[in-house]
């Protein structure tokens, strides 16, 4: 019951909206309600991991081989994590937020707290089930639950998520010490490594809360992050971000477009919190250096394509274009992801309305990812909200 009542009320809010908007906020609707449709069940609100449901699915992102290789009916926390990315962006546009808060109150939020684990403390969200034998927990998988969180209240003012939030960041930070003079572990459970991934989206994530309490302490906490991962981790070179530093310092040179990304949320945030223009000149350079290395020319095309990659770092990436634009007023970086978007509702969806992730077109994938479904929701929603 609970599941052909989400699918009625997303096809509701399409059909009312459909004429009110642009087509991004149509697409990111349908896709949405795709994902309840394929992904979801009538038992609880959880959702697979894979559509089809693939039970020789293993999941390499937990580095982790024991538990990666168990055989789960459910999706982990980080694919789960993007619903709350999706139906929060969606929450952001106008005549929506009622209806979608809804959405996240009684689906989306009632899922998660199966992932949410008392037994250690602090108190953290696992990698998988709390009813599943005790699994890692992450330092990212929770900091973007905690922008999430944070952008829920921001745009509600609803307590409850503000002190969710607040429980996550008391979390993120018992996973600093002062090895390497700071920084933010990757995983509590192998404190081995400080990675972009979890040190940007913590600056994030404390600008965040800065703006949503006006408490100094999270500024001074955003500006120390952000500083401790540019120092430690930015390539010199092109001034995009490498993946991580070990305790032995030796850097992870692999680029990815979300923690690039982040630190373009980052430095955009920090410019407009504190009017300091080397944070825009930072963001602005970096801007620039994203286009260049995560996008490709074509002959035949009229905009730089998105380069194959996880789509959920891109989708992450497009969040610090979309501050950046908010500070400086330039369309140029947006436009390129309009264009880049509605080729893939042209040519990448197949007839269940799911996407590739093979922005060449050349790849054939029948299985299709949930976190990969969920970037679109959210790249379509944002540019909405943008005005696309």
């Amino acid at each position: 019951m609970k599941r052909y009542f989400t699918l009625f009320l997303l096809n509701f809010i399409g059909a009312a909206l459909f004429a009110q908007k642009g087509n991004f906020q149509n697409f990111a609707i349908q896709t949405l309600d795709s994902i309840y449709s394929k992904f979801g069940n009538a038992k609880n609100q959880l959702l697979a991991e894979k559509y089809p449901f693939d039970e020789n699915f293993k999941a390499d992102y937990l580095d982790n081989q024991q538990q990666a290789g168990q055989h789960k009916k459910y999706a982990y926390l980080w694919p789960f994590s993007g619903s709350f990315s999706a139906v929060n962006a969606l929450m952001e546009l106008p005549k929506t937020k009622k209806s979608f808060q809804f959405l996240l109150d009684k689906k989306v939020l009632v899922g998660l707290q199966e992932y949410r684990d008392e037994n250690r403390s602090p108190v953290g969200y696992a990698s998988y089930l709390n009813t599943a034998p005790p699994s890692d927990r992450f330092y990212d998988d929770n900091i973007w639950l905690g922008i999430d969180f944070t952008d829920s209240f921001i745009h509600t003012k609803k307590a409850n998520y503000l002190m969710s939030a607040k429980e996550i960041w008391r979390f993120v930070m018992s996973g600093e010490d002062d090895k390497l003079g700071g920084g933010v572990y990757w995983c509590e459970q192998k404190k081995e490594s400080k990675n972009t991934c979890s040190n940007a989206p913590a600056s994030v994530f404390a600008l965040k809360l800065f703006m949503a309490t006006n408490d100094k302490s999270y500024l001074q906490e955003g500006e120390r992050l952000y500083m401790w991962t540019k120092r430690n981790l930015q390539d010199p070179e092109d001034k995009l971000y490498w993946d991580n530093i070990q305790l032995n310092g030796k850097i992870g040179k692999a680029k990815f477009s979300y923690n690039s990304g982040q630190m373009l949320q980052a430095a955009a945030l920090l410019y407009k919190l504190t009017k300091n223009k080397q944070y825009l000149e930072d963001a602005q350079q970096l801007a620039e250096a994203c286009l260049g290395y995560f996008f490709e020319t074509e002959e035949k095309l009229n905009f730089p394509k998105l380069k194959n990659s996880n789509l959920w770092f891109h989708a992450v990436m497009m969040r610090g274009y979309t501050e950046l634009a908010a500070v400086n007023g330039n369309q140029k970086y947006l436009a390129v992801f309009a264009k880049n978007l509605e080729f893939a509702w042209k040519h990448m969806r197949d007839k269940e309305g799911l996407f590739s992730p093979d922005w060449t077109l050349k790849g054939q994938h029948q299985s299709k990812w949930l976190l990969d479904q969920c970037a679109f929701v959210e790249m379509y929603a944002r540019l909405a909200k943008a005005g696309y």
